[in-house]
């Protein structure tokens, strides 16, 4: 792999956990450093943090303290 690469993922834990967790990522960058740009996408997606990921996840979130406030209310009254 390329040493640029090495120290990318060093600096980036992230990235080197999800280089660990799928290990073809290893063959891949190895034959085609350029590829780096592809793997921050998918490493993105793995974690949750595209931008759809983190609507869906604040929508359940707050479906959530919805259903809290209205067990409350009825719980009140």
């Amino acid at each position: 792999m390329d040493n640029d690469i090495i120290v990318y993922l060093k600096k980036n834990p992230e990235l080197a956990e999800f280089v660990r967790y799928h290990p073809v990522w290893y063959r891949y960058l190895m034959r085609d450093p350029s590829r780096l740009t592809e793997l921050k996408k998918e490493a993105k997606k793995f974690y949750g943090k595209t931008f759809p990921q983190k609507v869906n996840n604040f929508s359940n979130q707050l479906q959530m303290v919805r259903m809290f406030a209205e067990m409350a209310k009825s719980m009140k009254d």
